[in-house]
């Protein structure tokens, strides 16, 4: 087989699985529920904006949920097809759930360290206060993880209360309720404006994690097989459209994120968009990280199957047809 030939099989290929699904068929049922607001959620408000679901043959309906904590509970009662969210919701399976990650969209953590002016390094840290949104939401775990890294331990060197979203966490250390927080771009501008320290990037600490993603069920999965792999091939666009479409995307995240700050949209969008990775496999080790943190406090997590806990199918049949490829040839960039 000539060059030429395998070229004009894999574009064939990319074509079928690209526009093989387009309007005109029956449209499928799937709802979708995430949590936070925060530009790691970029691909599903642009699968919104731009009407990807459709465009997939989906008739979908995505929801905003106050917690992940809370997310993870409609799944489980049916009441939502796929839920997008951090690791931490994998906690389910430990139970017997039959939860399972299809999508790593922000496999690592994106957040900044954010503290008291007076706080200038992380041994300061000691017996202050952090907030976090929730007991038991990522923001939790996330900040307790960062903390063990950087050689703390997060239940006896300091104490972590809840204070609610990005904006209550910083009016929490104005009113001095708390001496730390987290939070990603844009926040950290405005963390910035009020006088804040700036102490860490935590992404800087390159901790393979899970920090959103895209989970269902293997009963979702067994009845729904064709249309979820839709969804992953929407979201998979979504990825591409924010790679390649700087002013548009960050017209979205002004409109999401209720902001109208041009740097703090500059810094968002540079954050996030080199994260997505365009083919966005919900690698072990993004889990097992969380496995071996939370085996700290529950045996059960030390002797878990990871793979059971991923399935890399969907992303594996959008690479194998050409697909991925296809939208990042040269001539699709705009």
């Amino acid at each position: 087989m000539t060059g030429r030939l395998k070229t004009l099989l894999v574009s064939l290929s990319a074509i079928v699985f690209l526009f093989g699904l387009q309007p005109g068929f029956a449209q499928d049922r799937l709802r979708i529920a995430w949590s936070g607001s925060s530009p790691a959620h970029s691909p599903i408000w642009v699968v919104e904006e731009k009407n990807l679901l459709k465009k997939n043959g989906i008739d979908g309906e995505v929801i905003s949920i106050n917690a992940s904590s809370i997310a993870v509970q409609v799944l489980l009662a049916g009441e939502v097809d796929v839920i997008i969210g951090s690791v931490a919701n994998l906690t389910s399976r430990l139970a017997g759930a039959d939860t399972t990650m299809i999508l790593g969209l922000v496999p690592t953590f994106v957040d900044h360290l954010i503290t008291h002016p007076s706080i200038t390094k992380i041994e300061q840290l000691k017996g202050k206060v952090g907030a976090v949104n929730r007991a038991g939401t990522s923001s939790e775990l996330g900040i307790k993880l960062t903390l063990r890294r950087l050689g703390l331990d997060p239940d006896k060197d300091v104490r972590l209360v809840p204070r609610g979203g990005n904006p209550e966490r910083l009016a929490a250390i104005s009113q001095g309720i708390a001496h730390f927080t987290h939070m990603p771009e844009p926040f950290v501008r405005e963390a910035d404006r009020l006088g804040f320290r700036d102490l860490l990037d935590i992404g800087s600490l390159k901790i393979p994690f899970h920090w959103n993603g895209a989970m269902t069920r293997e009963a979702v999965i067994k009845s729904k097989r064709p249309v979820i792999a839709r969804y992953a091939r929407a979201m998979v666009e979504s990825i591409h459209f924010i790679k390649t479409n700087k002013e548009a995307t960050k017209s979205i995240l002004a409109k999401r994120l209720r902001m109208d700050d041009p740097d703090g949209l500059e810094r968002a969008y540079k954050a996030y968009s080199v994260i997505f990775r365009e083919a966005p496999y919900p690698y072990v080790e993004g889990v097992k990280t969380f496995m071996d943190d939370l085996a700290i406090t529950n045996p059960k997590a030390a002797n878990v199957d990871l793979s059971k806990y991923v399935d890399m199918g969907f992303v594996q049949e959008l690479e194998s047809s050409g697909f991925i490829k296809q939208m990042y040839r040269p001539t699709a960039v705009k």
